[in-house]
Protein backbone atom coordinates (compact mmCIF):
# COMPACT_ATOMS: atom_id res chain seq x y z
CA UNK A 1 0.00 0.00 0.00
CA UNK A 2 1.32 3.44 -0.92
CA UNK A 3 2.03 6.04 1.74
CA UNK A 4 -0.86 8.18 0.48
CA UNK A 5 -3.36 5.30 0.71
CA UNK A 6 -2.12 4.29 4.16
CA UNK A 7 -2.44 7.88 5.34
CA UNK A 8 -6.01 7.92 3.99
CA UNK A 9 -6.79 4.79 6.02
CA UNK A 10 -5.40 6.47 9.15
CA UNK A 11 -7.71 9.41 8.47
CA UNK A 12 -10.69 7.03 8.36
CA UNK A 13 -9.49 5.12 11.44
CA UNK A 14 -9.28 8.27 13.54
CA UNK A 15 -12.38 9.92 12.01
CA UNK A 16 -10.52 13.08 11.08
CA UNK A 17 -13.61 15.23 10.44
CA UNK A 18 -15.25 14.25 13.73
CA UNK A 19 -12.01 14.91 15.60
CA UNK A 20 -11.78 18.31 13.92
CA UNK A 21 -15.32 19.23 15.01
CA UNK A 22 -14.56 18.16 18.58
CA UNK A 23 -11.53 20.45 18.62
CA UNK A 24 -13.66 23.34 17.33
CA UNK A 25 -15.91 22.84 20.35
CA UNK A 26 -12.87 22.91 22.66
CA UNK A 27 -11.66 26.09 20.98
CA UNK A 28 -15.02 27.67 21.80
CA UNK A 29 -14.51 26.87 25.47
CA UNK A 30 -10.99 28.31 25.40
CA UNK A 31 -12.16 31.55 23.79
CA UNK A 32 -14.89 31.93 26.40
CA UNK A 33 -12.24 32.20 29.11
CA UNK A 34 -10.56 35.46 30.11
CA UNK A 35 -7.01 34.22 29.58
CA UNK A 36 -5.27 33.43 26.30
CA UNK A 37 -1.81 31.86 26.13
CA UNK A 38 -0.89 30.89 22.58
CA UNK A 39 1.32 27.96 23.58
CA UNK A 40 -1.42 26.43 25.75
CA UNK A 41 -4.00 27.10 23.05
CA UNK A 42 -1.96 25.18 20.47
CA UNK A 43 -1.24 22.35 22.91
CA UNK A 44 -4.96 22.05 23.58
CA UNK A 45 -5.72 21.82 19.85
CA UNK A 46 -3.07 19.17 19.21
CA UNK A 47 -3.78 17.25 22.41
CA UNK A 48 -7.54 17.34 21.98
CA UNK A 49 -7.29 16.22 18.37
CA UNK A 50 -5.01 13.31 19.26
CA UNK A 51 -7.09 12.12 22.20
CA UNK A 52 -10.24 12.20 20.07
CA UNK A 53 -8.48 10.37 17.25
CA UNK A 54 -7.26 7.79 19.76
CA UNK A 55 -10.80 7.25 21.06
CA UNK A 56 -12.10 6.73 17.54
CA UNK A 57 -9.31 4.30 16.67
CA UNK A 58 -9.88 2.23 19.83
CA UNK A 59 -13.60 2.26 19.02
CA UNK A 60 -13.00 0.77 15.58
CA UNK A 61 -10.70 -1.89 17.01
CA UNK A 62 -13.34 -2.97 19.53
CA UNK A 63 -16.21 -2.86 17.04
CA UNK A 64 -14.46 -4.34 14.00
CA UNK A 65 -16.54 -7.55 14.00
CA UNK A 66 -19.79 -5.61 14.27
CA UNK A 67 -18.70 -3.09 11.64
CA UNK A 68 -18.66 -5.96 9.15
CA UNK A 69 -22.41 -6.33 9.61
CA UNK A 70 -23.39 -2.74 8.82
CA UNK A 71 -23.48 -1.10 5.41
CA UNK A 72 -22.24 2.26 6.69
CA UNK A 73 -19.07 0.79 8.21
CA UNK A 74 -18.08 -1.90 5.71
CA UNK A 75 -15.37 0.30 4.19
CA UNK A 76 -13.50 0.92 7.42
CA UNK A 77 -9.82 -0.13 7.34
CA UNK A 78 -10.10 -2.98 9.85
CA UNK A 79 -13.12 -4.41 8.05
CA UNK A 80 -11.39 -4.31 4.66
CA UNK A 81 -8.13 -5.57 6.13
CA UNK A 82 -6.12 -2.62 4.82
CA UNK A 83 -4.86 -2.03 8.36
CA UNK A 84 -4.10 -4.76 10.89
CA UNK A 85 -5.52 -4.76 14.40
CA UNK A 86 -1.97 -4.45 15.77
CA UNK A 87 -1.26 -1.42 13.61
CA UNK A 88 -4.54 0.21 14.61
CA UNK A 89 -3.80 -0.43 18.29
CA UNK A 90 -0.35 1.13 17.95
CA UNK A 91 -1.87 4.21 16.34
CA UNK A 92 -4.55 4.45 19.04
CA UNK A 93 -2.05 4.09 21.89
CA UNK A 94 0.45 6.55 20.42
CA UNK A 95 -2.20 9.17 19.77
CA UNK A 96 -3.63 8.71 23.26
CA UNK A 97 -0.28 8.94 25.04
CA UNK A 98 1.01 11.92 23.05
CA UNK A 99 -2.35 13.69 23.23
CA UNK A 100 -2.60 13.30 27.00
CA UNK A 101 1.01 14.43 27.37
CA UNK A 102 0.17 17.61 25.44
CA UNK A 103 -2.76 18.26 27.78
CA UNK A 104 -0.54 17.56 30.80
CA UNK A 105 1.80 20.32 29.62
CA UNK A 106 -1.09 22.77 30.04
CA UNK A 107 -2.34 21.76 33.49
CA UNK A 108 -3.42 18.70 35.45
CA UNK A 109 -7.14 19.37 35.15
CA UNK A 110 -6.86 19.30 31.37
CA UNK A 111 -5.18 15.90 31.29
CA UNK A 112 -7.69 14.53 33.82
CA UNK A 113 -10.60 15.62 31.63
CA UNK A 114 -8.88 14.24 28.54
CA UNK A 115 -8.24 10.88 30.20
CA UNK A 116 -11.81 10.68 31.51
CA UNK A 117 -13.20 11.37 28.03
CA UNK A 118 -10.94 8.75 26.44
CA UNK A 119 -11.58 6.08 29.07
CA UNK A 120 -15.35 6.54 29.37
CA UNK A 121 -15.84 6.58 25.59
CA UNK A 122 -13.74 3.50 24.91
CA UNK A 123 -14.24 1.36 28.02
CA UNK A 124 -17.85 2.20 28.95
CA UNK A 125 -19.80 3.76 26.08
CA UNK A 126 -18.47 1.55 23.27
CA UNK A 127 -19.35 -1.86 24.81
CA UNK A 128 -22.60 -0.50 26.28
CA UNK A 129 -23.99 0.35 22.82
CA UNK A 130 -25.02 -3.28 22.30
CA UNK A 131 -26.47 -3.63 25.79
CA UNK A 132 -28.77 -0.70 26.48
CA UNK A 133 -30.20 2.52 25.02
CA UNK A 134 -28.69 4.15 28.12
CA UNK A 135 -25.42 4.10 26.19
CA UNK A 136 -26.43 7.44 24.69
CA UNK A 137 -26.66 8.92 28.20
CA UNK A 138 -23.26 7.50 29.14
CA UNK A 139 -21.69 8.66 25.88
CA UNK A 140 -23.01 12.17 26.40
CA UNK A 141 -20.51 12.69 29.25
CA UNK A 142 -17.29 12.32 27.22
CA UNK A 143 -19.07 14.00 24.32
CA UNK A 144 -19.73 17.13 26.39
CA UNK A 145 -16.21 17.49 27.79
CA UNK A 146 -14.54 19.44 24.91
CA UNK A 147 -15.85 22.96 25.71
CA UNK A 148 -15.19 22.41 29.41
CA UNK A 149 -11.69 21.17 28.63
CA UNK A 150 -11.08 24.23 26.47
CA UNK A 151 -12.07 26.58 29.28
CA UNK A 152 -10.06 24.67 31.88
CA UNK A 153 -7.02 24.70 29.58
CA UNK A 154 -7.20 28.49 29.57
CA UNK A 155 -8.09 29.18 33.20
CA UNK A 156 -6.68 26.17 35.00
CA UNK A 157 -9.84 25.85 37.10
CA UNK A 158 -13.51 24.96 36.94
CA UNK A 159 -16.39 27.38 37.37
CA UNK A 160 -19.98 28.12 36.48
CA UNK A 161 -19.32 28.99 32.83
CA UNK A 162 -17.50 25.77 31.86
CA UNK A 163 -20.18 23.83 33.71
CA UNK A 164 -22.88 25.50 31.62
CA UNK A 165 -20.93 24.92 28.39
CA UNK A 166 -20.73 21.25 29.36
CA UNK A 167 -24.46 21.20 30.14
CA UNK A 168 -25.42 22.73 26.78
CA UNK A 169 -23.39 20.20 24.80
CA UNK A 170 -24.57 17.36 27.03
CA UNK A 171 -28.25 18.10 26.36
CA UNK A 172 -27.66 18.67 22.64
CA UNK A 173 -26.34 15.15 22.18
CA UNK A 174 -29.66 13.44 22.90
CA UNK A 175 -31.71 14.81 19.99
CA UNK A 176 -28.56 14.77 17.85
CA UNK A 177 -27.71 11.10 18.37
CA UNK A 178 -31.31 9.95 18.42
CA UNK A 179 -31.90 11.61 15.06
CA UNK A 180 -28.87 9.74 13.69
CA UNK A 181 -30.06 6.51 15.32
CA UNK A 182 -33.51 6.97 13.75
CA UNK A 183 -31.98 7.30 10.29
CA UNK A 184 -29.63 4.34 10.78
CA UNK A 185 -31.79 2.14 13.00
CA UNK A 186 -32.09 -0.69 10.46
CA UNK A 187 -28.33 -0.77 9.97
CA UNK A 188 -27.64 -0.55 13.71
CA UNK A 189 -29.94 -3.50 14.41
CA UNK A 190 -27.81 -5.71 12.16
CA UNK A 191 -24.98 -5.30 14.67
CA UNK A 192 -27.21 -5.47 17.74
CA UNK A 193 -27.12 -1.77 18.58
CA UNK A 194 -30.19 -0.26 20.23
CA UNK A 195 -29.61 3.48 20.49
CA UNK A 196 -33.12 4.89 20.26
CA UNK A 197 -34.93 5.48 23.59
CA UNK A 198 -37.37 2.66 22.86
CA UNK A 199 -36.02 -0.85 22.39
CA UNK A 200 -38.64 -1.22 19.67
CA UNK A 201 -36.86 1.42 17.61
CA UNK A 202 -38.76 4.00 15.61
CA UNK A 203 -42.02 4.75 17.39
CA UNK A 204 -43.90 7.65 19.03
CA UNK A 205 -42.21 7.01 22.38
CA UNK A 206 -38.77 7.57 20.84
CA UNK A 207 -39.86 10.69 18.96
CA UNK A 208 -41.54 12.08 22.09
CA UNK A 209 -38.26 11.70 23.97
CA UNK A 210 -36.56 13.62 21.17
CA UNK A 211 -39.07 16.47 21.62
CA UNK A 212 -38.62 16.52 25.40
CA UNK A 213 -34.83 16.63 25.17
CA UNK A 214 -34.99 19.21 22.41
CA UNK A 215 -36.88 21.51 24.76
CA UNK A 216 -34.36 20.74 27.51
CA UNK A 217 -31.54 21.56 25.08
CA UNK A 218 -33.11 24.93 24.25
CA UNK A 219 -33.45 25.80 27.94
CA UNK A 220 -29.87 24.69 28.56
CA UNK A 221 -28.68 26.88 25.68
CA UNK A 222 -30.30 29.90 27.32
CA UNK A 223 -28.78 29.16 30.74
CA UNK A 224 -25.60 31.26 30.19
CA UNK A 225 -27.86 34.27 29.55
CA UNK A 226 -29.93 33.47 32.65
CA UNK A 227 -26.72 33.49 34.69
CA UNK A 228 -25.69 36.80 33.07
CA UNK A 229 -22.71 35.23 31.31
CA UNK A 230 -23.87 36.08 27.78
CA UNK A 231 -25.92 38.91 26.32
CA UNK A 232 -29.12 39.34 24.35
CA UNK A 233 -27.56 38.33 21.04
CA UNK A 234 -26.94 34.87 22.45
CA UNK A 235 -30.45 34.59 23.87
CA UNK A 236 -32.09 35.70 20.63
CA UNK A 237 -30.02 33.27 18.58
CA UNK A 238 -30.77 30.43 20.99
CA UNK A 239 -34.51 31.07 20.81
CA UNK A 240 -34.65 31.37 17.01
CA UNK A 241 -32.39 28.37 16.40
CA UNK A 242 -34.17 26.40 19.09
CA UNK A 243 -37.60 27.11 17.60
CA UNK A 244 -36.45 25.89 14.18
CA UNK A 245 -34.92 22.78 15.75
CA UNK A 246 -38.11 22.12 17.71
CA UNK A 247 -40.21 22.34 14.53
CA UNK A 248 -38.09 19.61 12.95
CA UNK A 249 -38.47 17.43 16.06
CA UNK A 250 -42.24 18.00 16.11
CA UNK A 251 -42.50 17.10 12.42
CA UNK A 252 -40.68 13.83 13.07
CA UNK A 253 -43.09 13.01 15.90
CA UNK A 254 -46.06 13.55 13.61
CA UNK A 255 -44.74 11.66 10.57
CA UNK A 256 -42.33 9.06 12.03
CA UNK A 257 -40.53 9.26 8.69
CA UNK A 258 -36.81 8.65 8.18
CA UNK A 259 -36.67 11.66 5.84
CA UNK A 260 -37.79 13.94 8.68
CA UNK A 261 -35.28 12.37 11.06
CA UNK A 262 -32.60 13.13 8.49
CA UNK A 263 -33.68 16.79 8.41
CA UNK A 264 -33.48 16.90 12.21
CA UNK A 265 -30.05 15.29 12.07
CA UNK A 266 -28.73 17.97 9.71
CA UNK A 267 -30.35 20.67 11.85
CA UNK A 268 -28.42 19.33 14.84
CA UNK A 269 -25.15 19.60 12.89
CA UNK A 270 -25.75 23.33 12.52
CA UNK A 271 -27.35 24.09 15.88
CA UNK A 272 -24.39 23.55 18.22
CA UNK A 273 -21.74 25.43 16.17
CA UNK A 274 -24.15 28.36 15.75
CA UNK A 275 -24.85 28.51 19.48
CA UNK A 276 -21.19 28.22 20.43
CA UNK A 277 -20.18 30.84 17.87
CA UNK A 278 -22.72 33.33 19.20
CA UNK A 279 -21.51 32.70 22.77
CA UNK A 280 -18.01 33.74 21.72
CA UNK A 281 -19.29 36.63 19.58
CA UNK A 282 -21.45 37.92 22.41
CA UNK A 283 -18.52 37.77 24.81
CA UNK A 284 -16.44 39.90 22.46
Amino acid sequence: MSIALRFREYIILTKFRLSFLVVISAITGYLMADKFILNDFLLMIVGGFMVTGSSNAFNQVLEREFDKLMTRTQNRPLVKGTLSVTEAMIVAILLGVVGLFCLYQINRLSVILGFFALFSYVAIYTPMKRVSPWAVFVGAFPGAIPPMLGYVAAEGSFGLLPGLLFFVQFMWQFPHFWAIAWVLDDDYKKAGYHLLPSRFGRNPFSSLQIIIFTLAMILASASPWVMNLTGHWALTTCMISGFIFYRFALKLHHTQEISDARKLMFASFFYLPIIQFIYVFDKL
